[in-house]
């Protein structure tokens, strides 16, 4: 199975598009974005240096720009990548590149709600003096606890031998005086504390412009920051979007599912590196391809040739599906269980999925009627996969 990721902010380097602009479709469609963002994302991806692609508000639109085109590239008929990719994911503002791939929003609703962000994000970061330190190494439940103590937020999880701890300069810097054992602190060069509570008023702000976005059901497994889960409406895809702002990134809690898959390659879109660096130390056996120049295109097909397989999501607008949010045993819910050709109602819970980690409700969102159950009472399901299909009622 493949798993197509994109990079958060702190990837982006001084001059990383100029490669790919030499192509001429390339150039033309980041004119189209600049155009949407409201900035020379050309300039800022080739000539600008590595302080000014630092501002948040210039970072965010470029890193987003430049996944969503890269991808365009890989597949440049959009259709074939969800007969190929199992599933995707993005960390952090590359969610947004991600929720783009897999369907739900278009490249200029990303575009404009990642320039907003960038610019919302950068105006909480002025309001108190924050940062991010990653902590490398030490027991996790202590580094977790030191992070705790200092009133510092664990920002990112990206798994074994690295928490990003993130708060206020003044915190930081008792945190760096005071480290867990045996771990290595290294400053971050980022402008805020993101994805921590100084963020909040960026999210109000968000909200506000997601009010104004229609959304379609992910046509793959979109693999969700906030908790590993396979998201599979469109709706809760935008929320969590908005959410995440100034919620932590449990990127550890991504590669799980992403093990639950039974992932074999890895593929992450410019500016390469940092996932796939990541995923090299946390899914061992797992096959990597970071995607950095144009002239590895041919290389990155033939790993998706490799890997590629299409989701079982079933893309066809007729139907509905409920899908697995996460790996574990199925079971159906309600009193009077719901079988075909009877009416769910919109919220109502119809199953539940259960692992030794947690128990998860199975709601549908939009309701309808029931056409089929694609899996049985107590049997062992993956995350995404299919519980049961319905077809929209009158309504819906």
């Amino acid at each position: 199975m493949l798993v197509i990721v994109a990079p958060g902010q702190g990837a982006q380097t001084p001059g990383f598009l100029e490669p790919w602009l030499e192509d001429p479709a390339f150039e033309n469609r980041l004119h189209w974005l600049s155009a949407v963002a409201g900035l020379d994302l050309a300039h800022y991806g080739t000539k600008a240096d590595a302080d000014t692609i630092r501002d948040t508000a210039i970072a965010q639109p470029l890193l987003v720009a430049s996944s969503m085109l890269a991808a365009l590239a890989v597949f440049p008929h959009p259709s074939d990548a969800f007969a190929q990719m199992g599933a995707v994911s993005g960390h952090s503002v590359g969610e947004i590149a991600a929720a783009v791939g897999a369907g739900v929003i278009s490249a200029e609703q990303a575009m404009v709600l990642v320039r907003e962000r960038g610019k919302a994000m950068a105006a909480a970061a002025a309001q108190t003096a924050t940062s991010m330190t990653a902590v490398l190494g030490g027991d996790r439940d202590e580094v977790l606890a030191k992070i705790a103590e200092h009133g510092l937020t664990a920002a990112n999880d990206n798994g074994p031998g690295q928490i990003v701890a993130a708060g206020t300069v003044e915190e930081l810097a008792a945190f760096q005086a005071d480290p867990p054992a045996k771990s290595r602190l290294v400053p971050l060069s980022v402008a805020g504390a993101f994805h921590t509570k100084h963020m909040a008023p960026a999210v109000e702000t968000l909200a506000g412009y997601a009010r104004s976005i229609t959304t379609h059901d992910p046509r793959s497994r979109l693999i969700s920051n906030r908790d590993g889960q396979i998201v599979h409406d469109g709706q809760d895809v935008l929320r969590r979007l908005v959410q995440q702002v100034n919620a932590p990134v449990r990127w550890d809690l991504c590669m799980q599912t992403m093990a639950d898959l039974q992932v074999t390659g890895i593929l992450e879109m410019p500016p390469a590196g940092t996932l796939t660096g990541i995923a090299k130390r946390a899914l061992k056996g797992v096959e990597t391809f970071a995607l950095k120049t144009p002239d590895q295109l041919d290389d990155a097909r033939a790993f998706v040739e490799k890997h590629g397989s299409p989701s079982e999501i079933d893309a066809s607008p007729t139907w509905r599906l409920l899908v697995a949010p996460m790996k574990g045993t199925f079971t159906r819910e309600g009193q009077t269980q719901r079988e075909p050709g009877d009416a769910v109602a919109a919220g109502e819970v119809v199953a539940k999925v259960k692992s030794l980690r947690d128990e998860l409700e199975v709601s549908a969102p939009h309701g309808g009627i029931v056409v089929e159950w694609l899996v049985e009472e107590g049997d062992p399901v993956s995350p995404g996969q299919p519980l049961v299909r319905l077809h929209p009622s009158a309504g819906n």
